[in-house]
C-alpha cells in the first residue's frame, strides 16, 4: 500500500508559478508517478509522469515547456513545477503511483491516488 499526500496548491494570477509536492509513504515502490488534473465538468487528464525515478518523463501537450516533473528519491517526493500558469490550468491536481511495467500516463494504470490539491489561476 502506498499513501500519497499532495501539497503546494493555491491561487495565483496568470503568468505565475506554483510547485506541487507529492510525498509518498508506506510501500513506496512504483514504476510511474504521475500528476493528473480534473476541472469541474471535465474528465481527469494526465499532466505529467516520471518513470522509474527519472529514466523518462512525459507531459501533456498543453503543459509542455511550462511544467516540469522531478523526483527526490531520498525524500520519496515527486514535484511538479508549474510556470507561466494559465486560467485553463485551474483544476484539482492529483498525484498517483503505478506499478504498471511500462511508462504510462493512462489514469487506469495508476493504483494509488492522493486526495488532491486545488490550483486556481486567475486572469
Amino acid at each position: 500500500q502506498v499513501q500519497l499526500v499532495e501539497s503546494g496548491g493555491g491561487s495565483v494570477q496568470a503568468g505565475g508559478s506554483l510547485k506541487l509536492s507529492c510525498a509518498a509513504s508506506g510501500k513506496t515502490y512504483s514504476t510511474n508517478v504521475g500528476w493528473f488534473r480534473q476541472a469541474p465538468g471535465k474528465e481527469r487528464e494526465g499532466v505529467a509522469r516520471i518513470y522509474r525515478g527519472g529514466i523518462s518523463t512525459a507531459y501533456a501537450d498543453s503543459v509542455k515547456g511550462r511544467f516540469t516533473i522531478t523526483q527526490d528519491n531520498a525524500k520519496n517526493t515527486v514535484y511538479l513545477q508549474m510556470n507561466s500558469l494559465k486560467p485553463e490550468d485551474t483544476a484539482m491536481y492529483y498525484c498517483a503511483a503505478s506499478v504498471f511495467p511500462f511508462a504510462t500516463l493512462v489514469p487506469a494504470h495508476f493504483t494509488y491516488w492522493g486526495q488532491g490539491t486545488q490550483v486556481t489561476v486567475s486572469s
